[in-house]
């Protein structure tokens, strides 16, 4: 028998899960079930022929997403060691610049100086011999391992920016160098498979549209912070995109991007020439991500705005009896106390970048681009393998494998975010 207390929370949690079972179960037959069973079919070949009586292919089904029509003239292993050997040399340098003073013993920092002098080498002069690429690359990557593991490097400095600007120079220099690395690859690589052209196009747009869409969104969510004279009309005016139907939206512009429509007008005007916005595979990309961000930086604005306005204004008005100017309190005060904010922008917004999907397909009358694919994502990659082809096997390997990508940079975000994420308490 169970005692009167024990016996009330039971009846309270059944009555508690009587109460929710209707959402479970609209969710388990809406949501749960198709993204096990789309899984289960990933592993099949089930297609318009094959629909009574699917076949199981284990994972043939990754595997062609990835496999090229005709071979390119880069290797993929050599790509990918090659990449590597730039990524840790780089670190090796980074440390090297800024943490070798705090590397206590003489013979760990000689091997710094080693290790980055010759990596650097290595990939100037050798960067062809596959075998030695990969050697080198993976020894480096133990020694860092070793190195971090011991946390030999004492107490690294917290200068992020200048690092990964570092880093992003670093390895374009090698890119212009003509180093056979994994960009270079892709480049060559998206012409002779769909599926990589669509995660390149997808992974340019979101690099593309996100940060300019959060840098645009802060700003205006700054200006709309101050005491402006029809603050309010701005608000709704900046928002109302986010609420207009993208078709809507997709159609206006389709028209303000045609060969003489409203914006090449006011180039005209000024001087300059038309250019062929809907017509250029080079301006795919970018006018998609112009919509995107028109749509989305009002919303975003407004959740920042949000945020400031949950910052204790005596941080400010302490602030201004140290002396510190608006930049300063922005930097220290503002950006700090904003971070909770920025990093859901961020996730939010990178998810739903990685899934742009109605710009395309209205502003090209349901075609990819004007020509070549050139607006070919991942997401229209699904549906095209879905409901145009009605391959399903393919279509559901393709959207685990976009589910992967969003979640890999999903965590990356959140491991670099962790520390840098401050909460007013």
């Amino acid at each position: 028998m169970l005692k009167p207390s024990n016996y009330r929370k039971v009846k309270e949690s059944i009555s508690a899960y009587l109460y929710l079972l209707p959402s479970f179960v609209i969710l388990g037959i809406f949501v749960f079930w198709p993204i096990f069973y789309s899984f289960y079919l990933s592993f099949f070949k089930w297609d318009f022929q094959n629909q009574d009586n699917p076949i199981f292919i284990g994972f043939e089904n990754y595997l062609n997403l990835f496999r090229l029509k005709q071979p390119v003239s880069i290797d993929f292993n050599q790509a990918f060691f090659t990449t590597l050997l730039i990524l840790i040399t780089s670190i090796f340098v980074l440390h090297l610049i800024f943490d070798l003073k705090n590397i206590q013993t003489p013979q760990k920092r000689l091997l710094i100086i080693i290790s980055s002098i010759l990596g650097v080498i290595s990939l100037l002069f050798f960067s062809s011999n596959f075998f030695y690429i990969m050697i080198l690359s993976l020894v480096l990557l133990t020694i860092y391992t070793i190195f971090i593991a011991t946390n030999s490097f004492g107490q690294i400095s917290k200068k992020l920016f200048p690092r990964i600007l570092f880093m992003i120079v670093f390895y374009i220099a090698f890119y212009f160098l003509g180093v056979p690395e994994i960009i270079r690859f892709l480049n060559l690589a998206k012409e002779q498979s769909l599926f990589i052209k669509a995660i390149w196009n997808t992974i340019y747009y979101v690099l593309l549209s996100t940060p300019l869409t959060i840098i645009l969104a802060l700003l205006i969510a700054l200006l709309l912070r101050r005491n402006l004279m029809g603050k309010t009309f701005f608000r709704t005016v900046y928002f109302i995109p986010f609420v207009t139907s993208v078709v809507a939206i997709s159609l206006v512009w389709q028209w303000i991007f045609n060969d003489n429509g409203l914006l090449n007008y006011f180039l005209t005007q000024v001087g300059f020439s038309k250019i062929p916005w809907l017509k250029d595979q080079i301006f795919t990309i970018p006018t998609v991500a112009i919509i995107s961000i028109w749509k989305m930086v009002g919303y975003y604005a407004i959740i920042f705005l949000a945020g400031l306005q949950n910052i204790d204004k005596s941080y400010y008005e302490a602030a201004e009896v140290d002396g510190a100017t608006p930049f300063q309190k922005f930097r220290f005060i503002t950006l700090p106390l904003l971070s909770p904010t920025t990093f859901f922008i961020i996730i939010v917004a990178m998810i739903g970048a990685f899934k742009v999907f109605d710009e395309i397909f209205i502003l090209y009358v349901g075609m990819p681009g004007p020509y070549n694919n050139s607006g070919m994502t991942m997401v229209y990659y699904i549906y095209d393998m879905f409901y145009v082809q009605q391959r399903m096997g393919n279509a559901s390997a393709a959207a685990y494998v976009l589910f992967a990508i969003i979640l890999l940079f999903t965590v990356i975000q959140m491991r670099a975010s962790r520390s840098r994420i401050y909460y007013e308490s």
